[in-house]
Formats: C-alpha cells, structure tokens, sequence
C-alpha cells in the first residue's frame, strides 16, 4: 500500500515559489527517489536527514556535500553519475580527461575517473581545507583512496592519520571515517569506492552520522 508524501516543510522566509533555471541534480534526485518507490521521509531518514532537507535539495534551495551524495546514490541504487546526469558511455573500459568536466559539491570538487554502471565509483577529487572536515561517514562497503598532492588528515575510529603524496588508505567503510585537507592549499585525491546498486541494501544503511539538516 503506498501513502501519499508530505507537503515539503518550509521555514520563516523560505522561498515558496521554484528555483529558476535549477541544475539537473535537483529534478533528478526526485525522480530517482521516486524510482527506488521511497517517500520523502523515508530516503530522509535513511541518509540521516530531515525530510525538509531532503525537499530542499530536491528542489534546488540547497546544495548536497559530496558525501550526502555519496549516501542518496547507495540509498537509490545508482551512481553518483546519475545523479548528476553524466553522459560517460555505460562500460567503457577508456574515460578521456577531455570528457570530465569537474563538479562542485559542499565545498569539495571532483571528476569521474571511471565509468558508469560498476560495482566501484572512480572519482578524483580536491578537498579545500576546512571542507567537510567534521563530517564523520559510516556505510557499508569498501574505500580507497591515494594522495596526489597536499596533505589529507584521515581519521579511522579513534585513530588519526595525515597522509602526504604517494600514501594511500584501504579500508572498510563500516569503520567511522572522517577526511579534511591538512592545509591551506587542500588536497587532491584518487578516491574509489564500492557502490551498493540495489534500492533494497536501504536495511542495511543506517543513519550518517556527522551530517546536521
């Protein structure tokens, strides 16, 4: 039985009429939810947000981090590409740099450094200091990551690493992980991670801590 969605919550001052000229993540993040059959609050609560904040984003009033990103591509079964519309060709084994062109979320920017529909995501990715620095991901799956340039601080549980060029991280993503830019240049990264690619692993994911609506 399916029930109707909330009307989305709006706060004092908040715009009521739609966003001109939204990009494409805003329209699509609905489509995708509605295709992994989730209300509203129901992919909310699985990313660990409200379902206000969840309407804004569909709505284009706020802009996703990368790893609220990251979350809602598990939680809808698909890629991060997806979300955002990329036309990389499905299963093509060759990604020219000519073709990535970088994309900007919460402060961090990044390029597909793979293709799409794979059990992993490539991406390369700067991480300005001070981005996301106190948000704290816990999700299934497995991560790597290689530093190319700068200096990355990476906590794992309650252990704290800085990695300089040329070291790399491997590890399972059910250990709390957190990563920042150890200055005040950045950092730049090879970052692969494995991607949960059916709606149903939603029972497995549980709330992303760190991550305030």
């Amino acid at each position: 039985m399916s029930f109707p969605e909330a009307e989305p919550v709006r706060t004092p001052g908040e715009a009521t009429e739609p966003v001109e000229d939204l990009p494409i993540l805003a329209p699509r993040l609905r489509v995708l939810r509605r295709r992994a059959s989730l209300t509203l609050e129901a992919a909310a609560r699985a990313a660990g947000l409200s379902p206000a904040h969840l309407s804004r984003l569909e709505t284009g009033q706020r802009q996703p981090s990368l790893p609220m990103l990251l979350g809602l591509a598990r939680i809808y079964g698909t890629t991060v590409s997806e979300l955002l519309g990329e036309t990389v060709a499905d299963r093509d084994a060759i990604v020219r740099a000519a073709d990535m062109e970088p994309t900007a979320a919460g402060g961090w920017s990044y390029w597909q450094a793979g293709a799409s529909g794979r059990g992993m995501q490539a991406l390369r990715v700067h991480v300005p200091h001070g981005a996301q620095g106190d948000i704290v991901r816990v999700h299934p799956g497995e991560e790597w990551l290689y530093v190319l340039t700068g200096r990355l601080r990476l906590r794992l549980g309650d252990t704290a690493h800085v990695l300089a060029p040329g070291d790399s991280a491997h590890f399972d993503s059910l250990t709390p992980h957190r990563l920042a830019a150890d200055g005040p240049d950045g950092t730049d990264l090879l970052f692969v991670h494995t991607l949960l690619q059916s709606p149903t692993t939603t029972l497995c994911l549980g709330p992303i801590t760190g991550v305030t609506p």
